[in-house]
């Protein structure tokens, strides 16, 4: 079984909406029984904080299920426990290395860096825009699904 972990600033905002996106991907897939989900956050700010309500609203109006998710900080056990760490951004690449201190087994990548065109998935928690945030996650996860596929064979 792959395990793979989303991560983001704060695991209220993207790196959520990444794990609920990819576990839909896998249930069309029919991979449930091959891949396992989660997400944690760098920061300690939002732990046991739900998920964001504005991310929560765009994964009910595109029809994505998800269950009573509370924010966690990534550890340095979750490095051993994960074969992909997947971040939103390089800043969250940065601090994931801060806590886990190495990536020798270059397990650590941004999530757009499987798609075609690799780049950072900006903050929606800022920017406001979760119609992008959550158009830019499936276009990576829906990449890093057929890297993962493509990578068994």
């Amino acid at each position: 079984m792959k395990k793979v972990l989303f991560v983001c600033l704060g695991n209220i905002c993207r790196s959520p909406m990444a794990k609920y996106i990819f576990k839909d991907l896998i249930k069309k897939n029919n991979l449930e029984n091959q891949i396992m989900v989660d997400s944690a956050a760098t920061s300690s700010e939002e732990v046991g904080n739900g998920i964001y309500r504005h991310a929560a609203a765009k994964l009910r109006e595109k029809g994505i299920e998800f269950d009573n998710h509370r924010a966690r900080q990534i550890t340095p056990q979750d490095y051993e426990k994960y074969d992909y760490i997947i971040a939103m951004e390089d800043r969250n690449i940065s601090n994931i290395l801060r806590i886990v201190k190495h990536d020798s087994e270059n397990k650590i990548h941004r999530i757009l860096d499987y798609s075609n065109s690799p780049r950072d998935i900006s903050d929606p928690w800022y920017t406001g825009d979760f119609e992008t945030a959550y158009n830019d996650i499936l276009e990576g996860a829906t990449a890093f699904l057929g890297y993962l596929l493509n990578s068994r064979k």
